[in-house]
């Protein structure tokens, strides 16, 4: 690995950790360049601004998820009916999928697309929704076919809190793994509680 090549994955790495960890708003440049032991002009260079930065920590997981959920969805829609529990399951081996590009690489990418949320960053939304505009709407027109009943106010609000709902429960999975351990006596794996979570959220779009 080149120098160049080393200092950005320094950058990204650090970058990503500290936007887990504290959200975008909270973090600086200089906390990054400290943290990663760069200069700022490493991260223009390489990145030009924060923005641009950010985008390129989340597109990193965008890349691996966007194109395998849009094969899960169109082979989805060659059935002559679904139910929306099928749609919203078609997320859940790509997102298990992140993380072979790093430990807990779906809880990670969960938390920030979370943290896009709450810092009200909205040229992240904008990056996500221009670049991945074609999967997005087949994934909404997908679950407007499992369910005709809902309208599209009705889908705003319910695919939002539905978000929030599915990033707590994968992004603490391992905390509530010990919960059920330690309150009900049982195992639950990670996956099993993507399971759970799934089934959970689809009764809300089938009201």
């Amino acid at each position: 690995m080149s120098a160049r090549a080393g200092t950005k994955k320094k950058i990204l790495e650090m970058s990503e950790k500290l936007f887990v960890e504290q959200g975008y708003s909270n973090t600086s440049l200089r906390q990054i360049t400290t943290k990663a032991n760069v200069n700022l002009a490493s991260v223009n260079y390489h990145f030009g601004d924060k923005k641009t930065l950010v985008r390129a920590i989340l597109n990193r997981y965008l890349v691996k998820l966007m194109p395998e959920l849009h094969q899960q969805l169109i082979a989805l829609n060659q059935k002559d009916s679904f139910t929306v529990e099928e749609v919203l399951s078609s997320v859940k081996m790509p997102l298990v999928g992140l993380n072979e590009l790093q430990p807990n690489g779906m809880g990670r990418f969960l938390l920030l697309v979370a943290n896009g949320y709450s810092d009200i960053q909205g040229h992240l939304r904008w990056f996500i929704v221009t670049q991945y505009g074609k999967t997005l709407s087949l994934f909404t027109e997908s679950i407007l076919k499992a369910n005709p009943a809902i309208n599209r106010e009705q889908l705003f609000w319910k695919l939002h809190f539905s978000l929030g709902a599915f990033v707590f429960a994968s992004a603490s999975s391992q905390a509530l793994s010990e919960l059920a351990s330690s309150s009900l006596n049982i195992e639950a794996q990670p996956i099993n509680i993507v399971d759970r979570a799934i089934s959970y959220i689809s009764a809300g779009f089938e009201k």
